[in-house]
């Protein structure tokens, strides 16, 4: 083994273990403000925090807003350290209508399953955390309409992403 491909194979696994330690936190605050507040509420909260941090990062991808969803496409996949390993995503479209990535695998959706959660938690955790993209794409200029896992459903978060309304 290189030096290079062992530094490669560390930093997968601490990226690995970086989103496992984020799924777990995540999995303790619905915990906790479930016990004080309910399920939804708990969603809402979780996911008011998480859409913030989405648009934090959105503003990276606000020069490709509202339309140019190829440029989106291009640099939100580029700017996912590991992506291929960690996500495994699939472009199934990407027009000037639509941007769709189905991302096959997901470490907090693992992490959630291998901490026991019942289906229903991991759906409820999902559409907390997925927050996150509505107010990434939102922040960048554009209308985000993706889909978080369900039991059943193959793969995990289902990405759709259009042109925003100034375009």
């Amino acid at each position: 083994m290189s030096e290079t491909n062992g530094a490669t194979e560390v930093t997968l696994e601490m990226l690995k273990g970086a989103f496992s330690m984020r799924a777990a936190a995540y999995a303790h605050l619905f915990d906790v403000l479930r016990d004080e507040f309910g399920a939804e509420h708990a969603v809402q909260l979780i996911g008011r925090a998480t859409r913030r941090m989405g648009e934090e990062i959105g503003r990276k991808f606000e020069r490709h807003g509202p339309s140019d969803l190829d440029g989106l496409k291009t640099d939100f996949l580029a700017g996912i350290p590991c992506v291929d390993d960690i996500f495994s995503p699939e472009v199934k479209r990407c027009d000037e209508e639509r941007l769709e990535i189905q991302f096959h695998r997901c470490p907090m959706k693992d992490t959630w399953t291998q901490m026991g959660r019942s289906d229903q938690d991991i759906v409820m955790l999902c559409r907390a955390s997925g927050a996150i993209d509505d107010g990434l794409f939102a922040q960048a200029g554009f209308t985000f309409k993706g889909e978080t896992w369900t039991p059943g459903k193959a793969g995990c978060c289902l990405l759709r992403v259009e042109p925003g309304e100034s375009a």
